[in-house]
């Protein structure tokens, strides 16, 4: 009687190296990788000068959470605010304005007003900050 053997089964390949080998470059790339996006320029941003005195002098606008302003301690609306302010310029070419804006203020109020004193002739604006207390 003769019998067939059975072919041995063929090794299986194992694809657990090829594993290890893509998560290593996976790490290996998601550390070395920029997942920002950069400038094409350099960019300095600005330091906090925290606890600084503000200089005397100037204008004072202030902003409040829902938009309102007033300028020196007086409400105003935005358009009387720039004549306001530009009066004053032609007074003092040199006018320092402090924003002192609520916290919780938007700045879809912040940044046009910003704009329109630059647009205005104002050369020093100081956002006026409080630090948490510690």
């Amino acid at each position: 009687m003769k019998l067939k053997r059975r072919n041995p089964p063929a090794p299986q390949e194992t694809i657990v190296s090829l594993i290890d080998v893509i998560f290593f470059l996976l790490v290996f790339f998601m550390m070395v990788g920029r997942m920002d996006a950069t400038a094409p320029f350099e960019v300095s941003p600005p330091v906090s000068t925290a606890g600084e005195s503000l200089p005397k002098g100037g204008t004072t606008i202030s902003v409040a959470e829902d938009g309102q302003m007033a300028l020196d301690g007086v409400a105003v609306a935005q358009n009387d605010l720039l004549t306001r302010i530009s009066s004053l310029l032609s007074e003092d070419q040199s006018l320092f304005v402090r924003i002192n804006a609520h916290g919780e203020a938007r700045l879809t109020n912040l940044l046009p007003l910003v704009t329109a004193l630059e647009k205005a002739g104002v050369q020093d604006v100081v956002l006026v900050v409080t630090p948490n207390p510690v």
